[in-house]
Parts: C-alpha cells; sequence; structure tokens
C-alpha cells in the first residue's frame, strides 16, 4: 500500500468519524443487513434498506459509495442511505473490493453480482425492477458511469468478460460530486487511480476507465450536482457538458450553503442542504 492510500484512509475515517457521530438506526426504516450478494464474504456483502410502512412493491435505488477507489464500505454509507430509504425507496448499500488489493474491474464486476442479486430476489423482498435508480459519489459516480456505460454501449461492455443479468437498467443516476476528468496529470484522482489500475496507470488503462468516452444517447437521465467547496467541481460541468452532447437528459445544479459544502455534502444528513438535494434528487427518479 502505498503512503498516499494510507494517508487517504486514515484522513477519510476521522472526516467520517465526526460526520457520523450520534447517528442511529431510523425508526422508521427496516433493515436487512449483511446479505452476501457473491462469493467473497469479506467484501461481497450489502444491507438493504426498506422504509417500515410502506406496503407497495418499492422503486430500488443502488448506492455505489465513494472513497477515491481505495475506501469505504456499506457501514460509512448506511445514515446516507436510510435517509433515502425513508422518502420511499429501498436501497441497495454495498461494500466492494477496493484497490490496490483488488484491481478493475474488481468494483464493476461486484456491482454487476450485485444487479444479479436484485434480479433474482426482487421478489424476495417485493422490490421494483422495473423502476431502479443508481446514486454514486466521488470515485463511486465515476464506476457508476462506466457501469451505466456497460448497460447502454454493446461496444463497450464487449470488452468485460462479465454479462449484465437480463432485464436490467437504470431509469436515472444521481451524481455526487464526480471524479471524470481523471488523467495521469490529475494531481489527486489521477494519483489514487494508478492504485486501482493493474499496470499502474498506462495510456490505454486510463483511456479505458474514462467515463466520458463511451457515454451514448441510451445513457439514462442524470442529476448532476456539485457544490462551492467541491474540489472537483469542474468534473460536474465537464460531466453535464458531455451528457449535453450526447443529448442525454440531465439536470445539473451546483449547490450553494451558509457555510461552504464541501465534497460529497449530501451524505452529511445532519445539514439541510443535504437534505435539499437529496429530496431533490429523489424527486428527479420519481419523474423517470
Amino acid at each position: 500500500m502505498s503512503i498516499l492510500t494510507d494517508t487517504i484512509r486514515k484522513q477519510f475515517k476521522e472526516g467520517d468519524d465526526i460526520r457520523d457521530e450520534g447517528l442511529t438506526t431510523l425508526d422508521t426504516v427496516q433493515r436487512f443487513d449483511n446479505i452476501l450478494y457473491g462469493d467473497d464474504p469479506e467484501w461481497n456483502t450489502m444491507d438493504l434498506y426498506i422504509p417500515k410502512e410502506e406496503k407497495e412493491k418499492l422503486p430500488i435505488i443502488i448506492s455505489f459509495h465513494g472513497g477515491g477507489w481505495v475506501y469505504g464500505d456499506k457501514e460509512r454509507y448506511q445514515y446516507y442511505c436510510m435517509s433515502l430509504a425513508e422518502r420511499g425507496f429501498a436501497v441497495i448499500n454495498f461494500t466492494y473490493r477496493l484497490a490496490p488489493e483488488f484491481k478493475h474491474p474488481a468494483p464493476l464486476v461486484d456491482m454487476n453480482q450485485v444487479a444479479h442479486w436484485i434480479m433474482n430476489h426482487a421478489k424476495d423482498y417485493f422490490l421494483d425492477t422495473e423502476h431502479i435508480y443508481g446514486v454514486g459519489d466521488s470515485a463511486g459516480a465515476h464506476l457508476l458511469v462506466l457501469y451505466a456505460s456497460i448497460l447502454t454501449n454493446k461496444e463497450y461492455a464487449s470488452t468485460y468478460d462479465f454479462k449484465a443479468p437480463e432485464g436490467f437498467q437504470f431509469n436515472a443516476l444521481a451524481l455526487n460530486c464526480g471524479a471524470y476528468n481523471i488523467t495521469p496529470e490529475s494531481e489527486l484522482t489521477g494519483e489514487l487511480i494508478k492504485e486501482y489500475l493493474p499496470n499502474g496507470g498506462t495510456e490505454e488503462e486510463f483511456k479505458t476507465i474514462d467515463p466520458k468516452q463511451y457515454i451514448t444517447s441510451d445513457f439514462p437521465p442524470c442529476f448532476v450536482m456539485t457544490a462551492e467547496g467541491d474540489f472537483l467541481v469542474e468534473d460536474a460541468l465537464t460531466m453535464s457538458q458531455v451528457l449535453t452532447h450526447h443529448n442525454v437528459p440531465h439536470m445539473y445544479k451546483y449547490y450553494v450553503g451558509d457555510k461552504p459544502l464541501n465534497h460529497v455534502f449530501h451524505c452529511n444528513i445532519k445539514l439541510k442542504e443535504a437534505t435539499q438535494c437529496n429530496d431533490e434528487e429523489c424527486q428527479f427518479f420519481r419523474n423517470y
């Protein structure tokens, strides 16, 4: 493990500990924890959250967590994901394999296994597979765009060994403070993603994971957001421009708060601006 990865893991953990201090499971949400969705009992686990009082088939949100490709798990996203479930969704919160221990395309393989689990077990949990949405932030938004491109771009899909389940598709996505302008020269994302790439970041590897390369007009509608204190603020604007170029319906939102809103502020459910953002994204999903 590099010094950079070790530092990032420690810094992100400290920030998440502060963000989530005092939070507990919501009384309005039912949890199904530690469901095994793949073969690896350490990495391939997920939680499912549903609103307790809901009696009808539920639309699905899948959360692809961020963490610079090297950090994060479902425990870090449980409170954010439960807050989405409160809004009337069944929310999948999954842990996936991280770099540098695992390389590309491990997280995409894991996401694909989650998709298969959903299609195989939807009836057991009364899930509506006709309405599936994805949320991703930072590196998770980057990975979510790649997986959505696999679903909508046959040529790109052919470069991977795995196959998406029949009938699985995203109705819409929320891309939050995402990393899309990833080059070897990128100060932080460029260095971190080298930990994720099998050969340390060759020209061909950077092309393979460039999320701007594989979007087509079949890509799902998107809610693209950023904030004044987001160090990836320019990436969101780039993604909006790419979606516009391919005539993909989307909403671009730049959030400003009473105090500067930082990267992935929407995960801090104590913030009123996070409530606003998450409300608006869920309303965007309901339009599709």
